[in-house]
């Protein structure tokens, strides 16, 4: 294996991958990407050679194995960043850290009916009671957020961030489907889209031909 090496699903489909991917592009490091298709034999036969898990993102560095797209942040942002991907103020990072966590564990609605798909725009999704929670739930942490560091920046904690990082495939969510959202969620979305290393992603993401028929969710627009 190379000296730095991330394991990742397929882009249009992968939001774990991305979580993961984000933070290695933003630190500026150099390293190889091995995409494994998600559901299909390939991956099937190869992803017991790079995961522990069974499961993507995995990072290898030097013959260490990260196997968890939060682990695989911070180890970024030690080995490569500098620090640089968490703010100097502890307040902010630990409103970030537990920001991410609840990501990593819940909104399940949200991840579940509406999963991420990088090449869908605007398609119609019902949205029930339990999907609305997961929402108003998440737009709340982003409000709380950007309200507190609107002096710093346009990103969650003011400076980018591994929360902006996980956090991204919520915006490629809401690009994906067709939710109204309160207006400083909007214009975060807007500014994460414009981001020249999420746009690279999905412009990659584009590009693929592989369909996963159970992330395939929603109508499109008529």
């Amino acid at each position: 294996m190379s000296e730095l090496q991330l394991v990742i699903g397929n882009r249009n489909y992968s939001s774990w991958s991305l979580r993961a991917w984000l933070p290695l592009r933003k630190s500026g490091v150099t390293f190889d990407t091995v995409l494994l298709p998600l559901d299909t034999p390939e991956f099937a036969e190869r992803i017991a050679d790079y995961s522990p898990s069974g499961r993507v993102p995995v990072l290898w560095h030097d013959g260490q194995c990260i196997w968890d797209s939060l682990a695989i942040g911070e180890y970024v942002n030690e080995q490569f960043a500098g620090g640089a991907l968490w703010p100097e103020d502890a307040a902010s990072r630990a409103l970030g850290r537990s920001m991410i966590a609840e990501m990593h564990s819940g909104f399940s609605q949200l991840r579940t009916r509406m999963p991420m798909n990088c090449r869908a725009s605007n398609r119609g999704i019902p949205i029930d009671e339990a999907l609305q929670a997961d929402l108003e739930r998440m737009w709340t942490l982003w409000s709380d957020s950007l309200a507190c560091h609107s002096d710093a920046g346009g990103w969650l904690l003011g400076q980018y961030s591994l929360a902006d990082a996980m956090f991204a495939p919520v915006v490629i969510r809401f690009q994906a489907y067709d939710v109204a959202l309160p207006e400083d969620i909007k214009s975060y979305c807007e500014h994460a889209l414009a981001d020249p290393e999420l746009k690279e992603w999905l412009a990659a993401a584009a590009q693929e031909t592989w369909i996963v028929t159970q992330d395939e969710a929603g109508v499109e627009p008529g």
